[in-house]
């Protein structure tokens, strides 16, 4: 049976809720960025959570802006300061042993999510084992895409042309291996039927090869 917790991150300067799911055998964790206007609450990201957590993957979804602070729309496209929560979240991960097995640490990122996902596994390196991003905002990251060293999916639906536009630029200066996966017929939401659940499975399978600890026999 899962182990599921409500908690609140305890971060340099704020205090953050937090939703963490810990599968039986858990092979590694998957942090979640949520978009500009979300929340850790975002039905799309919990919907992706669950299907991890079918394959035993420990997920943490958590605001990464206070009430007060989503509340300035300035703040929620502020990558800076998003990536640096993430990064202190992952951290704060790292020390919580009684909770936390040490498991290999990937991100998925959502919209501006994706964006502060880069830049937090471009500042922690080898610290992040997986990115995926999904309907990203790489633009969003700057110069810090070519920094990246982990491994970085970008899942795009094939009718989000702008966002699809993006991607291709930013896939062009990640320096490490990477994929751009495009899914037929889905615009940015992936609300068409079936497309989140592609979503899930693509990231599914990248977590699976990079984001795992040891030999996975049920792999």
């Amino acid at each position: 049976m899962n182990v599921e917790r409500r908690l609140m991150l305890e971060l340099p300067d704020v205090r953050l809720p937090g939703d963490l799911v810990l599968p039986p055998r858990a092979r590694g964790w998957v942090v979640f960025a949520h978009g500009s206007g979300s929340s850790r609450r975002s039905v799309r990201n919990r919907a992706v959570a669950a299907a991890l957590q079918r394959r035993r993957f420990a997920t943490l979804l958590f605001d990464l802006l206070t009430e007060t602070e989503d509340r300035d729309y300035e703040k929620r496209f502020d990558i800076e300061r998003l990536a640096r929560r993430l990064r202190e979240a992952t951290l704060w991960l790292r020390r919580q042993d009684a909770l936390a097995p040490r498991l290999p640490i990937g991100y998925f990122g959502a919209s501006t999510g994706a964006a502060a996902a880069l830049c937090a596994a471009a500042e922690l390196g080898e610290r992040i084992a997986a990115v995926v991003a999904r309907g990203g905002r790489p633009d969003l990251a700057g110069d810090q895409v070519t920094r990246v060293r982990a491994p970085t999916l970008l899942i795009v639906g094939g009718d989000d042309l702008p966002v699809l536009e993006l991607n291709r630029a930013a896939y062009a200066l990640l320096p490490a291996a990477k994929k751009l996966a495009i899914v037929p017929g889905a615009s940015h939401l992936f609300e068409e039927p079936g497309a989140l659940e592609q979503v899930a499975k693509l990231a599914g399978d990248w977590f699976a090869d990079y984001c795992v600890a040891g030999a996975d026999p049920d792999q």
